[in-house]
């Protein structure tokens, strides 16, 4: 057995670390390091409830709404408070807005130039893979980044400023949306779509999302006579079995997402053993045996603390590991589009479990389905109507904002007493899919996922599959550990 260490990694939102023990050219056992400590929930300890709208955003840069939200949303249930209609459409725009922007950016820029790599240069598709795809030089930047861009404009009506936004509050959007800027607000999703259909799907979003099992999938890809880059995207995959890389779980989990009137777009449950279960967000708890955190004992998030103990013995990592129902589970947009039904995505991971070309694969479905919706929402502002509910002063009270950022589940628990907010703890997508091990041994997601994997000789530094798998998960490592 040889002992091989990856990182840093490029190309991935933060700090990470992972050793391997390979036996026979394979991964025997990986173990996953968080290596940066960021304290948030010791800075958010004796403030005024209302500064985490301030605080929370800045625990990363790409994925600032996603923690806003979450925060509001726990400020909300703590007073009790509903937002307005207009708030509520207001507020699910803006998150869709960072989470597919997150989706293209982690397609286009983190992911794909991976086969760009001279790795992969007796590939037949290398050479049309080089040109679109390499890193800073391929085509591709210039088409995305510009369209990127335009589409963020949302943001400045939305939100008035991205990263880092203060609209979103308890009581909705404190950046209510006139008429003209609602027409402006069609007019760049509508561009938007248009660039996706030509350059991203090559189709229609709608026929894309109407797919109903891999055979449809691999029969649309078959028809596809276009340049378009998910069917560059897939013809590539299945070329390397992307498909058989990567499992780890097969138990996802979806707090549900983009509520819409009496329920969410996306549903909240865990899929499990090829079944839907109902989510009881009680049985999840912090483990904290294998991180530099003080603790022996696993504890739910609203009782949690967040305590660091460098040093700690049988520790290998700043991130905590938690858990449902003692066990490990996987979040992100291929849970989300298990847990909410869609039979494509089903079919895939009936098939091969969950793996690298699955998670792609949903992302890029969440895109499609998502910015439809986004069009209707639009639609159904009501200029001139409130936007946002005044909040209430605290006192003693505590709340739970839970949302689905790009990345999965995000969950922000609150305790304020006598004005003051007396615990926060936050659990974020990649600390559920970056954990290390549990109390009873069991390795998190990705070290389950990394298993396995064939560790090839190239002179690419980190072996190329591990960088795959690492990267279908999108990591955003600023958020795992606060």
């Amino acid at each position: 057995m040889k002992r091989l260490v990856v990182g840093p990694f490029n190309r991935v939102e933060g700090d990470l670390e992972v050793s391997l023990e390979v036996v026979d050219g394979s991964v025997h056992a990986a173990y996953v390091n968080s290596p940066m400590y960021r304290g948030f929930e010791q800075i958010l300890k004796d403030k005024h409830p209302l500064d985490a709208l301030v605080y929370v955003p800045r625990i990363c840069g790409i994925c600032s709404v996603a923690q806003s939200a979450a925060s509001a949303q726990a400020l909300a249930h703590a007073m009790g408070l509903q937002s307005p209609e207009n708030g509520r459409l207001s507020a699910n725009l803006t998150l869709a807005t960072e989470n597919i922007a997150d989706h293209l950016s982690h397609f286009y820029l983190f992911f794909m130039p991976d086969f760009a790599r001279d790795f992969y240069k007796a590939k037949p598709w290398f050479p049309d893979a080089q040109l679109r795809f390499k890193a800073v030089s391929g085509s591709a930047n210039a088409d995305v980044l510009p369209a990127r861009a335009k589409f963020m404009n949302l943001m400045g009506y939305l939100a008035g400023k991205w990263p880092h936004t203060l609209s979103l509050q308890p009581g909705g959007s404190s950046r209510p949306i006139e008429l003209a800027e609602q027409m402006r607000l069609s007019i760049l999703v509508t561009e938007f779509r248009v660039f996706l259909e030509r350059t991203l799907f090559g189709d229609k979003l709608e026929t894309f999302a109407s797919l109903d099992s891999e055979a449809s999938l691999l029969a649309w890809l078959e028809s596809r006579k276009t340049s378009a880059d998910l069917p560059r995207f897939l013809t590539i995959a299945y070329d390397l079995e992307l498909h058989k890389l990567g499992r780890a779980t097969d138990r996802f989990m979806s707090y549900g997402a983009y509520h819409n009137g009496e329920q969410n777009l996306f549903s909240a449950g865990l899929w499990e053993d090829n079944n839907l279960q109902s989510l009881d967000i009680a049985e999840i708890r912090e483990d904290v045996s294998h991180s530099w955190m003080e603790g022996d004992i696993a504890l739910p998030p609203a009782t949690g603390k967040t305590l660091p103990l460098p040093g700690k013995i049988g520790a290998y990592s700043w991130c905590k590991s938690p858990r449902l129902n003692r066990r490990v589970v996987e979040t992100g947009a291929l849970a989300r589009q298990i847990v909410a039904g869609h039979p494509m995505v089903r079919d895939l991971v009936a098939r091969h479990g969950g793996n690298v070309t699955a998670r792609v694969i949903a992302r890029l479905l969440e895109i499609a389905r998502v910015l439809p919706e986004m069009e209707k929402w639009i639609r159904r502002l009501r200029p001139g109507e409130p936007f946002c509910f005044n909040a209430t002063s605290l006192v003693d009270a505590s709340g739970i904002g839970l949302i689905e950022a790009a990345r999965g589940s995000l969950g922000h628990w609150l305790e304020v007493r006598q004005g003051k907010i007396y615990n926060y703890q936050i659990i974020a997508p990649t600390t559920w899919n970056f954990s290390p091990r549990d109390e009873s041994g069991e390795p998190g997601a990705l070290e389950q996922a990394l298993v396995g994997v064939k560790i090839e000789d190239n002179n690419e530094g980190a072996p190329v599959a591990v960088q795959h798998v690492v990267r279908s998960f999108d990591p955003c490592m600023v958020c795992t550990v606060h």
